[in-house]
């Protein structure tokens, strides 16, 4: 087996070295070679892989449903939509591939974990966030909702 070792590579430009002192490598670009937006990375035990853009969350969202719905932060989002009590619209700024990605939602109103919390694509780029206290089925705007998405970007 042959086996190549250096201390620095540099871009084209010249620029600082792409290997750190400890050794890692610095880039702003993955591509997969074979396929250009996929990239397999070698788990633990080294004897599976997993794809590093399948196992990456594609949108996520911290807002409160109390009052006006506001954002505290988000990745991938387009707005928030306050439809009703206990219930938000969401809406993806770059679109997954379907609307069958999975959604992880959870919910609290700040004082106790006495909650439920639901959430469903209803197409490829928009979602529904559903929070109830867990004494009824009846909507509860929530001080603290979460949600993220999974799924292939379109």
């Amino acid at each position: 087996m042959s086996k190549i070792q250096v201390t620095n590579i540099n871009d084209l430009s010249d620029n600082a070295s792409l290997i750190t002192q400890s050794g890692g490598i610095k880039s702003d670009k993955l591509t997969g070679v074979t396929t250009a937006g996929s990239i397999l990375v070698t788990g633990e035990g080294n004897s599976t892989t997993t794809n590093l853009q399948q196992g990456l969350a594609k949108a996520w969202v911290k807002f409160t449903q109390v009052g006006t719905h506001t954002a505290a932060d988000s990745f991938n989002l387009t707005s928030l939509t306050d439809s009703g009590v206990g219930n938000s619209t969401v809406a993806i700024a770059n679109d997954l591939a379907n609307a069958n990605g999975p959604i992880s939602v959870t919910s609290d109103n700040g004082s106790n974990f006495n909650n439920g919390a639901m959430g469903r694509m209803t197409a490829a780029g928009t979602a529904s966030v559903r929070c109830s206290a867990t004494t009824s089925a009846a909507g509860s705007d929530k001080a603290h909702t979460q949600a993220i998405f999974f799924g292939d970007l379109a």
